[in-house]
């Protein structure tokens, strides 16, 4: 092998077991989060490393196939992210503010 060749595959090697070790934090994060907010951000960014493991996987087989996967899983965990976020917004409301959203919207 030559030199470029060896710096690519020890990049690539770098890269993959990075991706592993986040995937593996990221799955203690969600199994022992100490409230939804933080399985929530984990989640995102689960999505973040599945794309981050496709471009790795992408890049060592010189292939451009994932392109498209990838910018669709980077949609899907956006709204995903963006409705779970508005979704905790709307439950940690206090009470009384949500009884007065309530009476609103029935005028």
């Amino acid at each position: 092998m030559s030199g470029p060749e060896t710096v690519d595959r020890v990049l690539m090697t770098a890269a993959v077991v990075f991706v592993v070790v986040a995937g593996a934090l990221l799955l203690f994060r969600i199994s022992r989060g100490p409230s939804m907010l933080d399985r929530a951000i984990a989640l995102d960014v689960a999505a973040a490393v599945i794309i981050a493991g496709l471009g790795a996987k992408s890049a060592f087989a010189r292939d451009s196939f994932y392109f498209p996967i990838m910018l669709v899983l980077a949609f899907l965990g956006f709204t995903g992210s963006v409705g779970i976020a508005r979704f905790i917004a709307v439950r940690d409301k206090p009470l009384s503010r949500r009884k007065a959203a309530g009476k609103e919207g029935q005028r």
